[in-house]
């Protein structure tokens, strides 16, 4: 029975019984507020209030007001009230975000008292916010001098979002999103950059955020979601308490138009930046753009999902197949796909590592593979792959990153935004039945690719070629504007300047009254660490001696996952080098007698992903001891069990390494997505380098999946070109799956618990038990420890600083205070100097148990040196002062909610099972979670004073070349990418 508080109408009511759940929906009587519900018996609830914003220019004013309404509200009117609820919370997911025509504000939390504190604290916070406008100087943009209480220094622009921006348009794949965006919607708000172009940011005026937030946070512009155990009508009082019986109805509908349409196809080109020196040859990215219908008919948006997948879903789809064997390019591009997110749906697709001169030629690649596509057809069974891997999506239960009732938020709150049908994109059931019949129509796919694509005049082509000297430009532009600015500054002006920088300074190490906060303590904490409980047997219950299995029952609602875990063999250091090539090879090359394209196609139409991956852990007592393994894993819908066996199987012992040049592009492919990753997660690169020395895993990680590893692979990139190469790397890889082959291994199955005994049958029947090699021997490292002090130079804006110190593993009595005093740091310390003062987006600590170091980190960050200075700052005042109960209590909550934190339901089976592989027994965590719950302040101070002594430190940054003597001077190692 569905009840809806008196100030909502209940406007229907529709299960769906392939996501176990009932969404209902609701309207506010008074403001024509949005409610979607997602009922379902989860502990785990989830809400999300979202606005429609809808900026006309790229000052980056939604973006800004996203950060600035978190600084403080009417009922809670502390300086940083989100960041405090983040430490007073045991929030399972907590965030904000701004996309190009929304705003949402989410949070989730498996606690009640929690859940309730923190959707007070967000009602009031979007509604009811203060926006103070030092708080517009320190989250956008402001002018300060160099030195801030000197008016004759320089002056610089300062703010986190300005930098994160800067940071953000560093990545290629950003700049050619913004740049196709900007020409294939000439007229709507996707024709700007929403989060700021640096550039423009400087011109957002306060006032123009005030008047952008009293037009669009107005709950007539607003929709609630929420999932959860949790009746929508108790959600509905709060709603209406807390925010909405203060608010009439707002006439004005926000809302983002139909898209002026090209009459002819247009070509544009732009430029990215290379860095100074670098050979621009062959850097040029090529990528076409389409116009498709909009996303409120779900029959059309599915129709273009599944073309996508038809074309571009794997190596034997025939568009990227044209792209990957093309050698008019290095790789696909980034782009290639669809985008949906937005109202008018756009298509793309392209190739990277061009020449200039071969523009023409690869627009032509596309339209001559597009029309013999639409001539020739497309075979049945790759229509039906296309169909499955959506029906696959469409099952499984996720969770992993995004709590899983957050994902069927985001998955229906396109359609909410553009006032479509919500419910619609979470029930697909009938929508795939219709697909399935329009399928068997021979002209279906020939025709969409007709209509949307061939004959659709709403096309670009995007060319962006690279130019070192761009950022140069752009520096030399950004400083003539901030000279000409200070030219015209009268004396008032400039003390104007300095008395801001002082009242932000003042206003950012104040002590705020947290107290009128709410918040939870540990005695809201749950006393027993969740388990998810699973069989250790043999897989054949005949013979013991056999392999190894685990069983882990979970609601997966009808799919399969199952994992084949190889014992890594011992390696030379030639092929340690080659592990992760290996791994991201064995699923993408031909199987016995299949070449590559029929292995794909075997895959697409049986599985929903089949990945190989390494594992390298130091032991919970003593990290120079390592343990290693390799997995083959693959999940699918439990029908394919049989299927999916017979595909592990062919995978690990029939994967063949003889087609040459399928090796030669995926090298290729593989070095320009992780070329393209770098400012994504540069504080992780950083943090890979300056733990480095610490531990064997470490310096794996480093050497394989780090800066050193990109740069080994660049190398080898360079080699394969000469035939004798390729042959050799292809015979190395054959040689190294051979051990791979011959190791020993076990198994690990996952799905509903009725299902487990018939999946156990199915694998059993399809791996009959092998004796490993007679001469097998076990993966070993040298043990390491020694100091790093490095500087990492590429093409980036904005820095990514690491300090790492030696510390101790997950069993020794002292990890369990690191842990806690990483999020002391962050809390107490770090957030204030390194994000607030130093405008930095982000910036912290952590402990990681696995190579026993504990390590500070900051993202995004304009400064470098000062920030180095904040980390060891940090320890000094840690320990020169005296601390309350409360901070600490903060970061114990942190720890332990991130240690209970609920994954999906094979996720937690998975990560129960990599943990135990590893010997991190239910006791050995258990142990450690008590530990946490027990440190003192006195802990945090001693394990302080300890471990992160100056002279223990390494140090990593990932910077530009522009910093070189300052780096010199720090007495960093220089490195070239």
């Amino acid at each position: 029975m569905t009840h809806s508080h008196s100030a909502f109408e209940h406007l229907r009511s529709q299960t769906i019984d392939s996501l176990n759940l009932r969404v209902e929906e609701y309207r506010h009587k008074v403001t024509g507020a949005q409610h979607v519900h997602l009922a379902t018996d989860n502990s785990e609830n989830v809400f999300l209030v979202a606005l429609r914003t809808v900026p006309q220019d790229s000052r980056g004013v939604a973006h800004i007001l996203e950060h600035t309404a978190l600084c403080g509200s009417e009922k809670y009117p502390v300086r940083d009230p989100f960041f405090m609820m983040i430490r007073r919370s045991l929030n399972t997911f907590m965030n904000a975000f701004t996309s190009a025509d929304w705003t949402a504000y989410p949070f989730a939390s498996q606690n009640r008292k929690d859940f309730d504190n923190l959707l007070d604290v967000y009602l009031d916070a979007v509604f009811f916010s203060k926006l103070d406008p030092l708080d517009f100087a320190q989250e956008g943009h402001r002018l300060e001098f160099k030195e801030p209480d000197n008016p004759q220094s320089p002056l610089t622009y300062k703010g986190v979002v300005f930098n994160e921006m800067k940071g953000a348009m560093s990545s290629v794949p950003a700049q050619l999103w913004q740049s196709l965006c900007r020409y294939l919607y000439p007229t709507t708000t996707y024709h700007h950059n929403s989060g700021g172009d640096p550039e423009h940011i400087p011109d957002l005026t306060y006032d123009q955020l005030k008047e952008f937030y009293e037009t669009h946070y107005h709950p007539s512009n607003a929709i609630f979601m929420t999932y959860g155990n949790i009746p929508a009508e108790e959600h509905q009082a709060v709603f209406e308490e807390r925010a909405l019986h203060r608010f009439e109805r707002l006439e004005e509908e926000i809302a983002v138009g139909e898209e002026k349409r090209y009459h002819a196809p247009i070509a544009v080109e732009e430029a990215y930046p290379l860095e100074e020196g670098e050979d621009p040859a062959r850097k040029t990215h090529v990528v076409l753009g389409w116009l498709l219908g909009n996303i409120t008919d779900l029959e059309q948006t599915l129709e273009a999902q599944l073309l996508t997948s038809v074309l571009l879903d794997n190596s034997a789809s025939p568009l990227m197949q044209a792209l990957e064997t093309s050698e008019l390019g290095q790789a696909p591009s980034p782009l290639c796909g669809i985008d949906d997110s937005q109202y008018e749906v756009a298509f793309a697709c392209g190739l990277e590592g061009c020449a200039l001169e071969s523009v023409p030629e690869v627009e032509q690649l596309i339209l001559d593979t597009l029309k013999t596509v639409a001539e020739e057809g497309v075979p049945q069974d790759l229509l039906d792959s296309a169909l499955h891997q959506l029906e696959l999506q469409q099952r499984e239960v996720g969770g992993d990153g995004f709590p899983y009732g957050l994902q069927l938020i985001m998955n229906c709150l396109p359609a909410a935004t553009h006032r479509a049908d919500p419910l619609a994109l979470l029930d697909m059931d009938s929508a795939l039945v219709e697909l399935r019949d329009k399928i068997l129509d021979p002209d279906f796919i020939p025709g969409l690719i007709r209509t949307w694509l061939l004959d659709n005049p709403h096309r670009l082509r995007l060319t962006l070629r690279p130019d070192s000297a761009y950022n140069r430009r752009a520096q030399d532009a950004e400083q003539q504007r901030l000279t000409r600015i200070e030219q015209e500054l009268t004396d008032d002006d400039r003390q104007i300047i300095v008395d801001r920088a002082k009242a932000l300074q003042e206003r950012q190490v104040q002590e705020d009254d947290d107290s009128i906060l709410p918040k939870v303590g540990l005695d809201d904490v749950a006393r027993e660490m969740p388990y998810v409980e699973g069989s250790r047997e043999a897989l054949d219950p005949e013979r013991p001696e056999g392999y190894a299995l685990r069983r882990y029952g979970a609601g997966t609602n009808g799919l399969v996952y199952e994992q084949v875990t190889c014992r890594l063999p011992a390696l030379s250091d030639n092929e340690q080098s080659l592990l992760p090539l290996y791994c991201n090879l064995l699923t993408e090359v031909g199987l016995g007698h299949r070449d590559y394209l029929d292995t794909q196609r075997w895959q697409a139409g049986v599985v929903g992903g089949i990945s190989a991956s390494s594992s390298v852990r130091g032991a919970s007592d003593d990290v120079q001891r390592i343990d290693a393994y390799l997995s083959l894993g693959a999940k699918a819908l439990s029908r394919h069990t049989g299927a999916m066996n017979d595909l592990l199987r062919a995978t690990l012992t029939e994967a063949r390494f003889d087609e040459l040049a399928r090796l030669r592009e995926l090298v290729a492919q593989l070095r320009t997505r992780r070329e393209q990753g770098i400012t994504g997660n540069g504080h992780g690169l950083a943090m890979l380098a300056a733990c480095s020395g610490m531990a064997p895993s470490a310096r794996m990680a480093h050497h394989l999946g780090g800066l050193a590893g990109l740069r080994s692979l660049k190398q080898l990139d360079k080699t394969l070109d000469q035939p004798e190469a390729l042959q050799a790397f292809a015979d190395q890889l054959s040689g190294l799956h051979t051990l791979v082959r011959n190791a020993p291994r076990e198994f690990l199955l996952i799905g509903e618990p009725h299902q487990l005994d018939e999946l156990r049958e199915r694998t059993r029947e399809h791996w009959p038990q092998e004796a490993p090699a007679e001469d097998f021997r076990p993966f070993q490292l040298d043990p390491v420890r020694e100091p790093v002090n490095e500087a990492w130079l590429t093409n980036t804006q904005v820095n990514f600083c690491a300090q790492a110190y030696p510390t101790v593993p997950s069993d020794h009595p002292d990890a369990a205070p690191l842990t806690v005093l990483a999020g002391f740091l962050r809390n107490g310390y770090l957030h204030r100097t390194i994000r607030e003062q130093g405008g930095a987006y982000g910036g912290g600590a952590s402990q990681d148990n696995n190579i026993a170091a504990f390590r500070f980190f900051s993202y995004r960050d304009p400064r470098l040196t000062d920030t180095l200075d904040d980390f060891e700052a940090a320890v000094d005042w840690l320990l020169s002062n005296e601390h309350p109960w409360q901070p600490l209590e903060e970061a114990i909550l942190g720890v332990v909610s991130s240690i209970d934190k609920p994954g999906s339901p094979a996720g937690e089976a998975r990560q129960t099972y990599q943990a135990e592989l590893f010997g991190r027994t239910r006791a050995k965590r258990e142990t450690f979670r008590n530990r946490v719950l027990g440190v003192t302040l006195a802990d945090i101070q001693r394990v302080a004073g300890e471990y992160l002594k100056p002279e223990r430190a390494s140090t990593a940054v990932v910077t530009n070349s522009e910093q070189r003597a300052l780096l010199e001077e720090r007495g960093l190692t220089i490195q070239v990418l």
